[in-house]
């Protein structure tokens, strides 16, 4: 709860509009602010109606279209959101294709928003890419044992800073790793490591050195 609330920008640093507004106060708004979109909220500023979108409202004008219509008549989104307690698998999956994802709170009043930003923001920290040395990618074949084995042929060697595992589906070697060593590794050891891991069966196809970046 409290990383998610931590990674949000909180409702009073905001662009709202309330759902009574017209459209013609919801661009005005929107471009007085820049944003491409911004949540709509209820007459109390509690609950979150849904978002409006400026490329919607222009599209809209363009057909001669009633700019004094309530801003909910082009209302997106209105089952967009997280609370403030979802777990991070939720969040990957509801913000995907959305500029931002807007977060409720305990009592489902409009907390704030998560943008991508802060979501690559709080990966690039869990990746340690600035006190990391070098990130391997490591393919293996998924089977049971093959990350503890992975992290005990690299511990011989370093400490590992940071690990991610995902999928890379249509491969004979279908499970990618990506480990992160601690600072201050030479490369001579990333190549000592990298022939360790062959030589058990996995197979090194990245090496990215983070501090020659």
């Amino acid at each position: 709860m409290m990383l998610i609330k931590s990674l949000c920008i909180p409702k009073k640093s905001l662009t709202t509009v309330k759902e009574s507004a017209t459209l013609q106060e919801a661009i005005d708004i929107l471009e007085k602010s820049g944003y491409r979109c911004i949540p709509i909220l209820d007459e109390s500023g509690k609950i979150f109606r849904g978002n409006i979108y400026k490329m919607h409202i222009y599209h809209h004008q363009a057909n001669n279209g009633d700019m004094s219509l309530p801003v909910t008549t082009l209302l997106k989104n209105a089952t967009k959101f997280i609370s403030v307690d979802s777990s991070f698998f939720k969040v990957f999956f509801t913000i995907k294709e959305l500029p931002y994802i807007s977060v409720l709170d305990e009592e489902n009043h409009f907390y704030g928003i998560l943008t991508h930003s802060s979501l690559l923001n709080m990966l690039q920290q869990s990746w340690n890419i600035n006190s990391g040395s070098y990130v391997l990618t490591i393919a293996s074949s998924g089977q049971k044992g093959d990350l503890t084995n992975m992290t005990k042929i690299i511990n011989r060697y370093c400490s590992i800073s940071s690990c991610i595992t995902l999928d890379a589906e249509r491969e004979e070697l279908v499970r990618r790793t990506m480990m992160t060593l601690e600072s201050g590794i030479t490369a001579e050891t990333v190549k000592q490591i990298s022939d360790h891991l062959e030589k058990r069966g996995f197979r090194v196809v990245e090496v990215e050195d983070l501090e020659n970046n």
